[in-house]
């Protein structure tokens, strides 16, 4: 297929040719008959970046505070999600996840997260036994363990594909801003009654073009994954994940069967700084409040071993023979001034643009309803 030009005028501009963006323009041009929505992407094709390079993880809307828009938007975007891979035969697998205590101090924790799971309405959600958690994984091994049977996988990438194939979409079109109906990019300019700023990594520096305040920044995190051989692929029927750090908003090492048959086991989570957020306030005072987690996280980037004997604690079988080096990935991080990781939505508006400075994980999962939100601010400047 031809690349299609940037046009000279539309009426809404997508800045971001990932899921969230491509389920926004979907969104928009639902609500909307005859809207003409035009999505910019800077690569030379969609889902490039977070979109394309994650675990493929529908989540089920267990970690989130009952009540919270993350929570309902987890639920009501996996049960979207599910649907729309069942309407366009996108290959998918409600596989389910175990979500594994190993120690008797862990147990509160875990405790929390199922009365979070049961508030939040996941479906089957149940706890299981020693026993019973061998039942449904039987490589895995702990003393109590939730298991969520509602939580699946697909790969991402042909979520946005299929979303991409109801859109117009303008690839090799890097935005630079967008000011008084005007949004500037690399093929020159189009002028657009509004604008909707889906960008990720770079959301933060093209909201601060556009006129938008510095707070808050993205810092980016790396994260990298290894890959069991394929003859021991057998240890993992779904997915299996410790219990979380509630500080942090990643959910540790854990070993994630892929659609395509792979099993990945990580991520490691490292802080991958770009110049500007070097600069910002945030990340020297996140770096003096999280130093340990950063020295940990430094030791999972140099040893693969490391990486193996922390996923151990729940899979004993696993040895540092049984992996090989696998994906990696960036993640968009929001930092606040003052050293917060920012774990809930952040928007800002610049004149008739509305930027999405932060639209915290699961938000692959939860793109057809995040897109809802994204479209209800985006009213009050079309």
């Amino acid at each position: 297929m031809a690349p299609v030009p940037a046009p000279e005028r539309c009426d809404v501009a997508i800045v971001g040719g990932g899921i969230l963006g491509l389920a926004t323009a979907r969104e928009l041009q639902r609500r909307h008959e005859g809207l003409e929505v035009v999505v910019f992407e800077r690569e030379d094709a969609i889902a490039q970046h977070q979109t394309g390079n994650n675990s493929g993880v529908i989540h089920a809307g267990i970690y989130y505070a009952p009540g919270s828009l993350k929570a309902r938007l987890c639920v009501e975007g996996a049960r979207d999600l599910y649907a729309l891979c069942e309407e366009r035969d996108i290959p998918h697998e409600r596989c389910g996840k175990v979500i594994v205590a190993t120690r008797e101090d862990e147990l509160p924790a875990l405790d929390e997260l199922e009365r979070r799971g049961r508030a939040n309405g996941v479906p089957g959600l149940r706890r299981l036994s020693a026993g019973e958690l061998r039942e449904v994984e039987p490589h895995a091994t702990g003393i109590a363990a939730l298991h969520s049977p509602a939580t699946g996988i697909v790969d991402f990438g042909a979520v946005a594909r299929a979303l991409a194939d109801d859109a117009t979409v303008v690839t090799g079109c890097a935005v630079e801003s967008a000011r008084d109906g005007v949004v500037a990019h690399s093929q020159g300019q189009t002028r657009a009654r509004a604008a909707v700023f889906c960008a990720g990594a770079w959301a933060d520096r093209l909201a601060r073009a556009s006129g938008a305040p510095a707070d808050p920044r993205i810092v980016p995190f790396r994260g990298a994954y290894l890959k069991l051989a394929p003859e021991r692929r057998e240890l993992v029927r779904g997915l299996i994940y410790p219990v979380p750090d509630p500080r942090l908003p990643f959910l540790g090492v854990h070993l994630t069967r892929h659609i395509d048959g792979e099993v990945l086991v990580g991520p490691t989570a490292l802080m991958k700084p770009r110049p500007d957020s070097l600069t910002w306030p945030g990340t020297y005072r996140m770096a003096r409040r999280f130093w340990r987690t950063g020295l940990h996280e430094l030791r999972y980037a140099a040893s693969r071993r490391a990486v193996v004997r922390d996923a151990r604690r729940f899979v004993p079988e696993l040895r540092a023979g049984d992996v090989v080096s696998g994906p990696s990935g960036v993640r968009a991080q929001a930092l606040a001034r003052d050293g917060a990781l920012v774990d809930d939505f952040a928007f800002s508006v610049t004149g008739r643009a509305l930027h999405v400075r932060n639209a915290p994980s699961p938000a692959a999962t939860s793109a057809l309803a995040i897109a809802r939100v994204i479209a209800d601010r985006a009213e009050t400047i079309i």
